[in-house]
């Protein structure tokens, strides 16, 4: 081998040395800054407790808006602004009323109306109860068994995954579309087993869809402890359901994303997003779902900026508005970046919880593309127990960039799932129920992921 080949070569390897010296050693300071000085546990404490939940177009989500921009504003971000969106405006109202009704006797139970639907008469809907597991079971029954009952959803979710997403993902189609489905057969309501594998008595809501070729009909969540005594009981013999719910759809309300942005060094027009959203179901206080979220994306700018990190790219995080029944604000921001012709190579949603770090998934890189990633990435994220780097989805607030930046890297956020859906759109998802370690070590492995982006590209 020539002389000056070997140096050559010398000279590559001392570079990528000092350099993933020189990584492992921001890395540090990162994660020194959101242990030592965090603030992510006492802003989030101040976003559940003060403001608590936040639906779209509610004055809660108004409040929050304005805090959060006040917020950004006194961290001295180089820009806070706000977008303008126009988002739905659901109202829950007085609370639901349910029971089974087994012969004379009528047993209580928890339920809560399912996101968008529409309230039931004022007196309420009492019919006879129909279960089925699949909404391709509807199919099968017809209208002649199904016409004027209360289609009972009971699908449970799948122990099998290890994964609670995917057993949520498998599940969840009864939820969404079910009342339109069972409103096509002649149904006057639905009632849906919650999403969730705990074995409670806290009704998860959460967004049903309805389409345009089928009446409007009822629909709410059941409790799993409510919805394994129905299911009991229809083993046995027929039983009515009474349930009533007060909601009502109001016209859509003016809103905002919040931004907070770094601005690049080198590339003052290309763009690192990351954050959540910062709506939230109104049964609780929006804690994990999603107020970590928005509070990690704070978090990560505030702490890349007292580290005195200067990005070659604009660094932005995002309060998505409108996540839960609309997607409105992330919609928005993907059509604005494009009429305002920014580029943007990245961006990182944390919409899974405040839980322990795992990882992050990307959505649709090559099989090469991950390995690369994984050779890149994996041994400086390896000490923070963050570097299970894999494929997957990214979340729906960031989903739209794709339409306008096919190259982008659409990156989620993977903290422990396990315990996830205990407290997904239920009164239990409370700031107490977010451990302040495991919300500030999320908040510097999306830090340490911004960076490696921006410093190394993708």
């Amino acid at each position: 081998m020539k002389r000056p080949l070997l140096i050559t070569l010398a000279l590559i390897l001392g570079f990528t040395t000092t350099q993933a010296q020189q990584d492992s050693l921001m890395l540090r300071k990162i994660y020194d800054e959101a242990l030592v000085n965090g603030q992510s546990y006492q802003n989030l404490r101040y976003l559940c407790k003060n403001i608590g939940g936040r639906l779209s177009g509610s004055a809660n989500a108004q409040k929050a808006v304005e805090w959060g921009k006040k917020l950004m504003e006194g961290y001295g971000f180089d820009k806070v602004f706000l977008q303008e969106v126009m988002v739905p405006h659901w109202e829950r109202g007085a609370k639901e009323v349910g029971y089974i009704i087994n012969g004379s006797k009528k047993i209580p139970v928890k339920l809560c109306a399912l996101g968008m639907a529409v309230a039931t008469p004022p007196q309420g809907i009492t019919a006879s109860v129909i279960e089925v597991h699949s909404l391709a079971e509807l199919a099968t029954l017809g209208e002649k068994a199904i016409k004027g009952k209360i289609v009972f959803f009971n699908r449970p979710f799948d122990p099998r995954f290890i994964q609670t997403l995917a057993a949520y993902g498998t599940a969840g189609d009864q939820r969404r579309a079910g009342p339109s489905a069972a409103a096509k057969y002649g149904a006057v309501g639905v009632i849906v087993r919650s999403l969730t594998e705990s074995n409670d008595d806290y009704p998860h809501t959460g967004a049903t869809l309805y389409t345009d070729d089928a009446p409007k009909i009822p629909a709410a969540a059941l409790s799993v402890k409510a919805a394994n005594q129905l299911s009991a009981l229809l083993k046995s013999h027929p039983v009515k359901f009474y349930f009533k719910q007060n909601c009502r759809q109001l016209p859509d309300a003016l809103s905002y994303n919040v931004i907070g942005e770094m601005t690049g060094s080198e590339h003052p027009n290309r763009f690192i997003t990351f954050g959540g959203h910062l709506d939230s179901w109104d049964l609780a206080e929006g804690a994990h779902d999603d107020g970590t979220g928005v509070i990690q994306g704070l978090e990560a700018l505030r702490v890349l900026k007292a580290t005195g990190y200067r990005p070659k790219n604009s660094l932005r995080a995002v309060f998505f508005m409108n996540e839960e029944n609309g997607d409105r604000g992330g919609l928005k921001y993907a059509e604005l970046g494009d009429k305002n012709k920014e580029e943007h190579i990245a961006a990182i949603e944390s919409d899974l919880g405040g839980f322990t770090p795992r990882g992050f998934s990307f959505d649709g890189p090559s099989t090469v593309q991950m390995q690369s990633i994984n050779h890149n990435w994996k041994k400086l994220l390896e000490p923070y127990d963050a570097d299970k780097l894999i494929v997957g989805g990214s979340g729906s607030d960031i989903e739209p960039l794709r339409k306008y930046y096919p190259k982008a890297a659409l990156i989620g956020f993977l903290p422990d799932s396990q315990r996830y859906f205990d407290v997904h759109h239920t009164p239990n998802d409370v700031f107490e129920n977010v451990n302040k370690r495991e919300l500030e070590l999320g908040a510097a492995a999306i830090a340490s992921l911004v960076y490696l982006i921006d410093m190394r590209g993708i």
